[in-house]
């Protein structure tokens, strides 16, 4: 998965994360200043946001993440963040040094949103 640069290849990771259930919407990886450095839409699905509207969102999310991370002493680092909306599910994942960002179907059951999060977090451990 090593391209010659030692950088991680994360378009596969991508790809697998999308695929985990037909209910996933869109899958992002953010870099730490808020930048994205890999993200697919599920085929089939359409963006809620536009590309502006989701480049933005992702350097708030970055923003949120230092926030959160001046808690991480008194009350341990953040698992994840689960945000359900009345049209989607947003999940945030903090790996070491990325941040991931997904999309699901806001009317999936809350067990296999667990599920994926937790299957999420496998395959994104080492970012």
């Amino acid at each position: 998965m090593k391209k010659n640069n030692h950088k991680i290849d994360l378009l596969p990771i991508v790809e697998d994360i999308v695929a985990l259930d037909p209910m996933m919407r869109f899958m992002a990886i953010i870099d730490l200043k808020g930048n994205i450095s890999e993200a697919i839409m599920k085929k089939g699905k359409t963006s809620l946001k536009s590309q502006k509207e989701e480049e933005h969102f992702c350097k708030q999310v970055a923003i949120r993440r230092k926030i959160r991370q001046q808690f991480d002493k008194s009350l341990g680092p953040v698992n994840y963040v689960h945000i359900e909306r009345q049209k989607v599910t947003q999940i945030v994942l903090y790996p070491k040094r990325k941040t991931v960002y997904v999309t699901m179907e806001p009317n999936m059951d809350i067990k296999r949103k667990l599920k994926l999060i937790e299957l999420i977090r496998k395959k994104t451990t080492n970012l």
